[in-house]
C-alpha cells in the first residue's frame, strides 16, 4: 500500500464539537493527523480545517467522504502537494551566550532566511516560516551548534492553487436555492 501524504481543507460552520467528529472519523480508521490548524476563513461565519495525513488514495477518498457527511461540514476536499500552496511556521528558542559566542549561528540564521525576534541576556527567539523540509533543515542545523533550548511549529496551512474557491461556488449555490424556495412559497 502506497502512502501519500494529502491536505484534506474542510469548511464549516462554526458549531462546537465539530473537531472532535472530524478527528473521530481519522481514529476509527486508525490514520495519524500529521498535523491541523483551524482558523476563521475568509467567509463570515466560516472556519477552515486543514489537516494532514499520510494514507492511500482510497482511503483518503473515504475519509473525506465521511467528514462531508457531518452535518455542520459545508465542503471536505483532499489535495496532493502540488496541488495547493502550503506553509508552516516555527519559533526556535536559543541560547543567547551561544548565539553571541559563534557568529556561525547568525550565518545560519540568514542563510535559512529566518530572523531573529526577540533577544534578552538568556534566550533569544528565531521565527521562520516556510515549507516544512526547510523549517526540520535549519532546526537540524541550530541543533547541530547545540543552542535550541525550545522549538516549536505550526500546522500547516494552506490554500489551493485553482483560481476559486469551491465553498464561495456552493455558498452562492445555497444561496440561490434559499431565495427561489423563498419566492415559490410566498
Amino acid at each position: 500500500m502506497d502512502k501519500t501524504l494529502y491536505t484534506i481543507i474542510v469548511h464549516s460552520e462554526n458549531f462546537a464539537g465539530l473537531l472532535n467528529q472530524v478527528t473521530a472519523v481519522f481514529t476509527r480508521r486508525q490514520i495519524n493527523i500529521e498535523s491541523l490548524n483551524v482558523s476563521a476563513s475568509s467567509i463570515k461565519g466560516v472556519h477552515k480545517y486543514t489537516i494532514t495525513a499520510w494514507t492511500d488514495a482510497d482511503t483518503i477518498e473515504k475519509v473525506v467522504k465521511q467528514i462531508t457527511k457531518k452535518i455542520d461540514v459545508l465542503q471536505a476536499h483532499y489535495f496532493t502537494d502540488d496541488e495547493i500552496y502550503q506553509h508552516e511556521i516555527a519559533l526556535y528558542k536559543l541560547t543567547t551566550p551561544l548565539l553571541e559566542q559563534k557568529p556561525e549561528i547568525s550565518k545560519l540564521i540568514r542563510k535559512h532566511n529566518a530572523r531573529i525576534v526577540e533577544v534578552n541576556p538568556v534566550f533569544s527567539i528565531v521565527e521562520k516560516n516556510g515549507m516544512s523540509e526547510e523549517i526540520t533543515a535549519l532546526y537540524d542545523a541550530l541543533g547541530a551548534q547545540g543552542c535550541v533550548l525550545q522549538f516549536v511549529r505550526s500546522g500547516r496551512v494552506a490554500i489551493t492553487t485553482s483560481c476559486f474557491e469551491r465553498v464561495n461556488e456552493y455558498l452562492a449555490d445555497r444561496e440561490e436555492k434559499y431565495r427561489r424556495s423563498k419566492l415559490e412559497n410566498k
